[in-house]
């Protein structure tokens, strides 16, 4: 094709499209502009903009109101955009794969298939193909859990109903947020003020966190806890003026917290969180934790080991393309720190030694303190910690979680759309953030957990009769409870002090309580066991260690009883050494010969050999 037929067809091109425009803005003069790479109605929404009629112009439309819904994302989102389709297409957030399938661990016991919120073929995180069978032909409990009490929250989906919570569906949940009660709020007047619409016609190409706020506020609550939130046992106090404070879904009232230390020196969800964190990278992962990217130890190193770059050299690198909706975004030769799986950030460099992160919608620059070689993080023994074992200010735990299910009560099956018998309800007993219990996680290292999910079953069926009370269900073939490990999002540079994780049994798992002897005496009991504590996970009786409950990571499980009695014989050198920084936590302890020496009064060199090693 020569320039001038090209330039023709491409002026022709243009005129059509702004005839097209000026179509619908004859009715919607004062709608704003998506973007400047966005410029016609109808290639997004399709539709008849020639049309006289508004029913005839919309007749032929995607969506409605939403082309970005999944249903239409082929011919719309998908048509401009196909590699973010088809990362979308395998993506947790979407898919809710491993949501589904810690459902159906949790409350089935078991597991066969891959299922999703809809039937896909994608790809194993290896490599090889994949088939998602949709989550509307699980014909058990969990699958009704799913589809009519969690899918609401999740992106596949509009949700509409709750205050500051609502999004809309497919890639609209975080390129066109909701304000806090789904309406518009733009300038055109013909659609103004109706619900449920994006808050705004433009798009966000960097998703603030009031985006994340909207579904990370239930379960781990996540965005909750980054900002210096907690909707804890508090019902609708505090108020202001005889009103609730500040409200959330589920007439959820919070209380202030300390925020987290990366909140609070101004960064945001998105500076941290890569693309393929939130919008995944094309494979289908079973957990949220394999899907994410990245670690505290790509910013700050650890005790032994620094922060890893790698200098940009080819001109479609990924971060270049990504740092185009950026306030300012690298280029060719800038050194790039890499995530935990080894690709590089888009917005973390590594200059004369720093390692600088730069906010993608500001452009501040935040200079990240990295902590290789301080004394502090090379104790030893604590080389298998995660770092927020000892620096999560918070973590939220949601203690005796009862759900029912009741089958003489109609329920909405929002992946069905439909009503249909069975309605869940769910009351909780107890919730706290601090302190918290560690156990060892899918990496094998010490995390803080939370009851992920302590759940106490109760179904009634057609007929009103209970055929399940207060029932524990099987993991792992026995009737148990479970935790799960959690990065809660409320980091801080303070830290517990030494004897607080090596002296209080709540950090070990054993809930609130007394030592008495060589036991453990609970103060919150779980109502359905015999003495057992129901914000912990382990027991202790006449010097006896015993786990009761499960932690639902793959290689993940409760500390064992030489674990914690290695912890609490710490506790002895405490007494003397109270200081993270005293030189005598360099070197392994010698638990056999501390033993020995406890047992021998008046030798005052004793302990001193027995953290030496002499």
């Amino acid at each position: 094709m020569t320039l001038a037929v090209a330039a023709v067809l491409g002026g022709a091109w243009y005129a059509d499209r702004s005839r097209k425009r000026a179509g619908c803005r004859s009715c919607h003069a004062q709608l704003e502009d998506v973007s400047p790479n966005h410029s016609g109605c109808v290639s997004c929404h399709a539709g008849t903009a020639a049309a006289t009629s508004k029913e005839v112009a919309h007749e032929q439309m995607l969506g409605p109101r939403n082309p970005a819904q999944p249903q239409y994302w082929q011919d719309s989102c998908g048509r401009c955009h196909p590699f973010q389709l088809r990362r979308m297409q395998a993506n947790l957030m979407f898919t809710n794969s491993g949501f589904i399938r810690n459902i159906r661990l949790t409350w089935e016991g078991g597991e066969q298939g891959v299922y999703a919120t809809a039937g896909a073929d994608t790809f194993a995180a290896d490599g090889t193909p994949l088939h998602l069978l949709p989550v509307a032909s699980l014909d058990n409990l969990a699958g009704e859990l799913y589809r009519k009490y969690c899918s609401l929250c999740h992106v596949g989906i509009e949700s509409r109903q709750s205050w500051r919570a609502s999004h809309a569906a497919g890639c609209a949940a975080c390129h066109f947020p909701f304000n806090a009660d789904a309406t518009y709020q733009g300038r055109d007047l013909t659609v103004r003020g109706k619900w449920p619409y994006s808050a705004s016609h433009r798009m966000e190409a960097l998703p603030g966190d009031d985006v994340c706020l909207h579904c990370h506020n239930r379960s781990g609550r996540i965005a909750l806890s980054y900002r210096g939130w907690n909707d804890g046992n508090n019902g609708a106090v505090p108020v202001r003026q005889a009103f609730p404070a500040n409200m959330i879904s589920g007439g959820r009232n919070i209380s202030h917290i300390q925020a987290d230390i990366h909140q609070r020196r101004g960064m945001e969800c998105i500076d941290c969180h890569t693309s393929r964190d939130v919008m995944g990278d094309g494979y289908a992962y079973g957990n949220m934790y394999q899907q994410t990217e990245i670690s505290c130890e790509d910013c700050h190193g650890s005790g032994a080991e620094a922060p890893r770059h790698k200098v940009l050299r080819r001109e479609h690198a990924a971060p270049l393309r990504e740092g185009r909706s950026y306030r300012r975004g690298a280029v060719n030769g800038d050194v790039m720190v890499l995530t935990a799986k080894g690709r590089p950030y888009s917005n973390v460099y590594y200059r004369d030694g720093r390692v600088v992160l730069v906010g993608k919608r500001d452009g501040r620059e935040h200079i990240s303190k990295v902590i290789t070689g301080s004394a502090v993080h090379r104790i030893a023994g604590h080389g298998r910690l995660e770092c927020y074992a000892c620096h999560s200010a918070a973590v939220p735990q949601c203690f005796g979680c009862h759900t029912s299910y009741d089958k003489t009560r109609l329920g909405i099956d929002f992946i069905r759309n439909e009503m249909t018998p069975g309605r869940f309800a769910e009351r909780e007993d107890y919730r706290r953030v601090y302190p918290f219990p560690l156990a060892l996680d899918q990496r094998g290292k010490i995390a803080p957990v939370t009851p992920g999910c302590q759940t106490f079953v109760t179904v009634v069926d057609e007929t009103g009769t209970t055929v399940r009370r207060e029932d524990v269900s099987r993991f792992r073939a026995k009737k148990q409870l479970r935790f799960a490990p959690i990065y809660s999002h409320n980091s801080s540079t303070a830290v517990p002090g030494c004897s607080e994780c090596h002296a209080n049994p709540q950090f070990l798992g054993f809930g609130q309580g007394g030592m008495r002897g060589r036991s453990i005496e609970v103060t919150l009991l779980c109502e359905q066991g015999d003495d057992l504590p129901l914000d912990g996970y382990m027991v202790m009786r006449a010097g006896r260690i015993k786990s009761f409950a499960a932690v639902v990571r793959e290689h993940s499980r409760p500390l064992n009883a030489a674990e914690v009695r290695r912890v609490l014989a710490v506790n002895q050198c405490l007494v003397c050494h109270d200081d993270a920084k005293d030189p005598v936590y360099q070197r392994p302890l010698d638990y056999a010969r501390l033993d020995a020496c406890l047992r021998r009064a008046g030798d005052d060199g004793c302990q001193r050999r027995a953290v030496s090693g002499d």
